[in-house]
């Protein structure tokens, strides 16, 4: 594992809730990772954003790492759940708000 790998990994394994962005949770800088911080913030969720932006590597690396093109890119419990779109379906369906709390973590409010 290259050492930008092992950096994802650890993100990913050490916290329960990780998102991978462009800009931060207080400062989305694109439309895609805005909708997803919302939506997190909407449902309550305690989460660690990582900005994509501020190291190439990082950019690269997570799409190797989830074989996924696009970012954002959110993952829970170490397990890669799916991009902008993917997050704002699960959302409207009311499958996020479940797949959170089947993972032991907290939502604000049931839906």
């Amino acid at each position: 594992m290259s050492g930008i790998n092992e950096f994802i990994d650890n993100e990913v394994k050490t916290n329960d809730v990780v998102l991978f962005m462009k800009g931060t949770p207080q400062f989305p800088q694109c439309g895609f990772s805005g909708q997803v911080v919302q939506i997190l913030d909407y449902l309550g969720v305690d989460y660690k954003g990582v900005n994509v932006l501020a190291d190439s590597e990082i950019r690269q690396g997570i799409k190797d790492y989830s074989n996924w093109p696009t970012i954002p890119q959110l993952y829970v419990k170490g397990e890669f759940v799916g991009g902008c779109d993917i997050i704002r379906e699960m959302f409207q369906a009311g499958e996020l708000q479940t797949h959170f709390e089947q993972n032991g973590i907290t939502v604000r409010g049931a839906a």
